[in-house]
């Protein structure tokens, strides 16, 4: 047969984009279609505008942290405005860069939203169709609110970057990194922020002792975070909304985030019509190279909801690409993937946890908590976490869990030496940098605990 291209990629953020300016740099004739903007949820409401949220909202403990130092600073307010307005620029110019990628590189693009018509062929919202040899999906997630009296008076994430201006009073709903993360930042940024979760603890299937420690230094930070809490129903009260909980309380906020998980976002693309498989979550089934149930269609990214990280989605597109267009069957690699999590204080891991691993194996656990130094100097109480998880067989380091300032920049150093295998004795036959807080990770001596 004869096609238009030799592969059509449904999405433009980092994954979608990945794969069509590979694999036509392998010669082959692609073409793109977003119906949004380009570089996806990561970059335009995901990964980079929040951690621009996170820088913003440490300078005012940085601000307090100078005058102990000796600085003659003088803490001012938070301009919103004007935050926003660089914030949007610089969002602007990275959805550029996505753009020109794809046209330096030859990819014909569509600002249009695209479904499948058949194996081979996509249509376009104005009804044109499109054919391909292979068609790639790359749709991502979308953020999901569960239904219940009110619910339609709540925001997610996506809108947290477009506020007309910051809320007095905020209520977060939901215990991942999503919603720890936005509380850490609206606290910091001034905002009286709430957390409700109704779990046990916040960040399910992190470490137990990491996990902790974030959520003992949230609430000393000053974000009031209720466990083992939901909502009920929520009504307009004038400009606040009125927030019934399961705790028995009734309240008042200006704004209501919910962030209690994403959903594959894989609807009205015809999937159905020409055998996708689907899961019990909406997500698009593929085997190992990432290949649906419909041989010439694949997926990657969250929409396959594998592991909801944009570099791995990266991975995934290029893996696709050596299997489709190299001819060099590859299997994307999803195990030991370090990961941050942006929350105040922020965290850094990689491998198993505690509870994981005792499970498995008998293990001994390494791990000190102290003050790190340039803040118990300015006064602050903080405290940060250095852990290891290693086995008594065969002493290899099995998780790395790293609660302090800069924990997202450790953890992709340490994750070398894990994903290669490290022992114990690898970390403490390397010598320690001193004064830094990281030299724990090798200097740790003795077990706390052993199973």
């Amino acid at each position: 047969m004869s096609f238009d291209y030799d592969l059509f990629v449904i999405g433009g953020g980092s994954g979608g984009v990945r794969a069509a300016r590979v694999a036509a740099q392998e010669g082959a004739k692609v073409a793109l279609a977003e119906e949004d903007r380009y570089g996806g949820t990561c970059v335009i409401r995901g990964c980079v505008p929040k951690k621009l949220m996170v820088f913003a909202s440490e300078y005012s403990a940085m601000v307090e942290d100078a005058r102990a130092y000796g600085w003659d600073i003088k803490p001012g307010a938070f301009d919103w405005d004007a935050f926003k307005g660089k914030l949007h620029g610089e969002l602007d110019r990275l959805e550029g860069i996505y753009r020109n990628i794809l046209k330096n590189n030859g990819v014909e693009s569509f600002d249009s939203r695209a479904k499948l018509a058949d194996a081979h062929t996509v249509e376009l919202a104005d009804g044109t169709r499109k054919t391909a040899k292979h068609i790639l999906i790359a749709t991502g997630g979308w953020p999901a609110v569960p239904e219940f009296p009110g619910s339609e008076l709540a925001i997610t994430s996506n809108e947290m970057f477009h506020l007309d201006k910051l809320p007095e009073t905020l209520l977060i709903v939901g215990g991942g990194y999503i919603a720890s993360e936005f509380a850490g930042i609206m606290n910091g940024l001034g905002v009286k922020t709430t957390q409700f979760y109704r779990g046990a603890q916040i960040l399910r299937g992190f470490d137990d002792e990491a996990r902790g420690l974030i959520s003992e230094e949230m609430c000393q930070a000053g974000i009031d975070v209720h466990l083992g809490t939901n909502v009920l129903e929520m009504r307009k009260e004038g400009d606040k909304i009125w927030v019934k909980s399961t705790n028995g309380q009734e309240r008042l906020f200006d704004k209501v985030m919910y962030a209690t998980g994403r959903t594959p976002n894989a609807g009205n693309l015809g999937l159905e019509e020409i055998g996708v498989e689907r899961g019990r979550k909406g997500e698009i089934i593929v085997d190992e190279y990432s290949q649906t149930s419909v041989p010439s269609v694949y997926a990657i990214g969250d929409v396959t909801d594998r592991v909801a990280l944009t570099p791995v989605a990266i991975r995934e597109a290029m893996a696709f690409v050596e299997t489709v267009f190299k001819g060099n069957p590859t299997s994307p690699d999803h195990e030991l993937i370090p990961t941050a999590i942006f929350t105040q204080p922020e965290m850094g891991t990689i491998g198993l946890s505690e509870e994981e691993a005792s499970e498995r194996e008998p293990i001994e656990v390494y791990a000190t908590s102290f003050k790190p130094m340039q803040q118990a100097f300015a006064g602050r109480a903080q405290r940060v976490l250095m852990k290891l998880i290693v086995s008594k067989a065969n002493r290899k380091v099995l998780g790395c869990h790293i609660v302090a300032p800069g924990a997202g920049e450790m953890i992709q150093l340490a994750g070398i030496a894990v994903k290669m295998g490290a022992t114990k004795e690898d970390f403490d036959r390397t010598v320690a940098v001193h004064p830094t807080m990281s030299e724990e990770l090798v200097t740790l001596k003795t077990p706390v605990r052993s199973t």
